[in-house]
């Protein structure tokens, strides 16, 4: 099996060079922000930060190609690092400290693309989750100083807690009456929304959560944590990991029911 601990370990420098920057700018009057061709915002910290996270690749691994959102791909090769430099960043512009860098590291292999390394780094939070492949999933400042995630027990919808980013995607889907049945049905919901309802799930205090539409850097990091701390991560339509454009994600006991109400299959 590979080691991936020298890659963890790069994978938390990158999250400390991020982290510095875009604490920086956060909250800053003078915080310059554009409108991107898909009408969501971008910030200077988004930019800065993917460079950042970019630089510091090309000296460490300069062999490895680079996905992120804010300046597209770079390089071939079976390994390729995905970033978000700052998931939630509608959050990020509005002063709301719930956003977060994104790193994973994915590998090809005989079925495709899968994340093996992934660091979520949430500095306003002063919370950092991070998972490699077989090594299991974390969460703590450092990686001398962790607790391991574990996900819930939880086996009936009527006792799940369910966290999701918005309505108009499922809307827009044709998803919104077996997203309301699932609300109803369920013990709790929550619009947390990005990144955290995920590490929330790795953590064991959410069950399911599921977004409509969402990228591969929103997702390559939340998928390997998510699995590694005994989860399910799939697309609405089922298939494993974080290729479908959209996630459903679970403790597993809950998976099947989720997609019941959610996935592409009908009901």
């Amino acid at each position: 099996m590979p080691d991936y601990h020298d890659d963890l370990r790069l994978g938390h420098v990158l999250a400390d060079a991020a982290d510095a920057a875009t604490m920086e700018r956060f909250k800053a009057l003078d915080l310059k922000v554009e409108t991107k061709p898909d009408m969501t915002p971008v910030s200077e910290a988004d930019k800065a930060a993917e460079e950042l996270i970019r630089g510091q690749l090309q000296r460490a691994r300069p062999r490895d190609a680079v996905l992120g959102e804010e300046f597209g791909s770079e390089g071939t090769g079976p390994r390729r690092w995905i970033i978000d430099p700052i998931d939630g960043t509608k959050n990020y512009v509005r002063g709301v400290p719930v956003w977060a860098t994104l790193i994973a590291l994915m590998e090809r292999g005989e079925s495709g693309d899968r994340p093996v390394v992934g660091i979520v780094s949430a500095p306003a939070l002063n919370r950092r989750w991070w998972a490699a492949d077989g090594l299991g999933a974390f969460t703590g400042r450092s990686l001398t100083s962790a607790t391991r995630l574990q996900v819930s027990q939880v086996g009936r919808i009527q006792d799940a807690s369910f966290a999701y980013s918005s309505l108009t995607g499922w809307e827009e889907r044709g998803k919104l009456p077996g997203f309301l049945d699932l609300s109803r049905d369920c013990w709790r919901t929550r619009g947390y929304g990005d990144f955290w309802p995920y590490m929330m799930i790795a953590e064991g205090s959410v069950d399911i959560c599921a977004e409509p539409e969402l990228s591969l850097w929103d997702m390559a990091a939340c998928a390997v944590v998510v699995k590694e701390a005994g989860g399910q991560f799939t697309g609405l339509d089922g298939k494993p990991g974080p290729h479908s454009g959209n996630a459903a994600a679970s403790n597993g006991l809950l998976h099947e029911d989720l997609l019941g109400y959610l996935g592409d299959s009908p009901r």
